[in-house]
């Protein structure tokens, strides 16, 4: 089997991910799903045994493109980029919250929707994440299949934990318009990736975003502790995903 026709296989898995993801009854909030804790040790493990990694390949390219003019004397650009990833997602995850407290000033918060705005520039980011992971599946260097089967697996886990989260977050916005855009995206990046090849600069560039946001997605959900996370659910996802690409 092909690379082209395996991804082909796993972006429709994806895409039947996030459609699906709001039937995943197993997953809730209280008390909160292990399965969520399990998600973002898996993640966790493929930033830091993947994506962080990469960043190393990259950095040398994205190096040769910003040697002159401001760029050469900022050491490490593609771990900058990832924090500046982080940082957007961060303040995006603020965005949110402060527009739930607004409408909900006179109730729970954790009840409310976001304003229709937050909840547009939200699906925006999401769009060129899914965008990206959809472009990866077929255009990353994969040293064999199982590596694209490991990229595929633990996106899967991410998105569905994902989707939980923009589910609370949006209420039933999410469910008509946002699961069906973040699937329309992870179809266009692989679509792109099939027709054409971005340019080395962009993505590496875009890679670090991912892998920042990737790592302010996980910490979003583990951390507070209204969130009730399950440790051992964690570290048990962070130690077989490790183990596994280990292995392979």
């Amino acid at each position: 089997m092909t690379k082209t026709v395996l991804s082909f296989l796993f972006v429709i898995g994806f895409a039947l991910v996030h459609l699906s993801s709001k039937y995943l009854s197993f997953i809730k909030d209280s008390p909160r799903s292990k399965f969520l804790s399990f998600s973002g040790g898996v993640a966790v493990a493929y930033v830091f045994l993947h994506l962080l990694p990469d960043l190393n390949h990259y950095q040398q390219k994205v190096g040769e493109s910003l040697k002159k003019g401001i760029g050469h004397y900022v050491e490490d650009h593609i771990y900058l980029i990832a924090m500046l990833g982080l940082a957007l997602f961060y303040g995006l995850e603020r965005l949110v919250k402060n527009s739930k407290k607004k409408k909900g000033a006179q109730s729970n918060p954790e009840e409310v929707a976001v304003s229709s705005g937050v909840f547009w520039v939200h699906m925006t980011s999401f769009f060129l994440y899914n965008a990206v992971i959809g472009y990866l599946l077929i255009r990353e260097e994969y040293e064999t299949k199982w590596g694209m089967f490991f990229f595929f697996l633990a996106l899967s886990i991410h998105f569905v934990a994902n989707d939980h989260g923009l589910r609370k977050d949006h209420k039933q916005k999410y469910d008509k318009y946002g699961r069906v855009l973040l699937t329309v995206a992870i179809l266009i990046g692989w679509a792109i990736g099939a027709i054409t090849v971005v340019h080395v600069l962009i993505e590496s560039i875009l890679v670090a975003l991912l892998a920042g946001g990737i790592i302010l997605n996980v910490l979003k959900e583990e951390l507070p502790e209204n969130q009730e996370s399950s440790y051992v659910a964690f570290i048990a996802g962070l130690t077989g995903f490790s183990v596994l690409m280990m292995l392979v």
